[in-house]
């Protein structure tokens, strides 16, 4: 059985964005329309409903993101945080939350917060590293190397001196992968990459992080479909986009797994995998019957003939409700 994208979008709106999600809950949800459901027409609604439930909204697709790798998977979704708007969102928030007068966004600098506040612009600089400490440093539902990058950030909102070691694009450059070299950024205490070994807890911080600014939480739509495609033979046919061999497809099943493993570590966070149904079929050599350890982590063995459950964690979509698909001989 299947459930339209307007009914599921709605679902996903009242019982995950508004509830579960909103008060710290986790949520991995494998979602595998039928071929007359528009992809990015899916994605599209799902980052609306995102945005206007005050959460992020992060798209990434196999094609163009090497997802059998987490870190690549983070630095895509740090590519879409405007990273600045968070840090002033919090700082604000902080300083509001302990009395301060805050001057508007475009006069934001220590010089104009010790004047509106009659304050000593040396002895202010001291409390207000002192309050990002407690309130943010010493928060150890985030990592330590994020907790110091989103340090950096906060600071540089207020006071853009030489006082702070790092200048907040390299910060920013770290997080997104794009820094050259990570000597760049070791005075601020930081002495490695973002990778594969750290890019999960650096994701969990995110989602925290967000929170703390005042978002709802984090919303990733992470469409795999390009996992079920084979390179073309002719390099007429090949474009510049990524593909993967069925090495690679046991990577990207492995990832996804974990997500699901990892959900209790992480808060404010709905992942949306994103597949065509070839990803269901038991003859297709690219899709979850090729990884047992995923298959069972999502499958529906038992479920009703005429009534969908739109919480179980494989949801497929039809703008026919009632149909039953080619792909139904998968269950069997």
């Amino acid at each position: 059985m299947y459930i339209t994208p307007q009914e599921y979008i709605e679902i996903v709106r009242k019982e995950y964005l508004q509830e579960f999600i909103r008060h710290g809950g986790t949520a991995v949800k494998f979602i595998v329309p039928t071929e007359e459901v528009d992809h990015k027409g899916l994605q599209q609604q799902l980052c609306g409903v995102s945005e206007s439930e005050g959460y992020l909204f992060a798209a990434i697709d196999a094609a163009q993101t090497r997802v059998h790798m987490i870190d690549h998977i983070f630095h895509e979704v740090a590519r879409q945080v405007e990273w600045d708007d968070l840090a002033f969102s919090f700082v604000s928030g902080v300083l509001s939350t302990n009395g301060f007068k805050i001057p508007s966004r475009n006069e934001f600098n220590i010089r104009k917060l010790a004047e509106l506040n009659e304050l000593d612009e040396t002895l202010l600089r001291v409390d207000f590293k002192k309050l990002l400490v407690r309130n943010l440093f010493h928060d150890y539902q985030m990592c330590q190397e994020f907790r110091i990058a989103m340090m950096q950030l906060c600071l540089a909102q207020l006071d853009q001196s030489d006082l702070y070691p790092v200048p907040g694009d390299v910060i920013k450059a770290w997080l997104r992968g794009e820094l050259p070299r990570i000597s760049e950024i070791k005075p601020a205490l930081i002495f490695q990459k973002i990778s594969r070994h750290n890019a999960r807890h650096m994701l969990s911080s995110l989602s925290h992080w967000l929170h703390l600014t005042g978002k709802g939480g984090l919303v990733i739509a992470l469409n795999i479909s390009r996992c079920l495609v084979q390179r073309p033979k002719t390099r007429e046919q090949d474009d510049d986009s990524r593909y993967y061999t069925l090495a690679a497809i046991l990577d990207v099943y492995e990832v996804l797994r974990q997500f699901i493993d990892t959900t209790d570590d992480m808060e404010f966070c709905f992942i949306a995998i994103i597949a065509t149904p070839a990803f269901l079929h038991p003859d297709e050599r690219r899709g979850v019957y090729s990884y047992d350890a995923l298959k069972m982590r999502i499958w529906d063995e038992v479920r009703d003939k005429y009534r969908i459950n739109p919480f179980s964690s494989l949801i497929r979509l039809s703008p026919c409700p009632n149909i039953r698909g080619e792909h139904q001989k998968e269950i069997s």
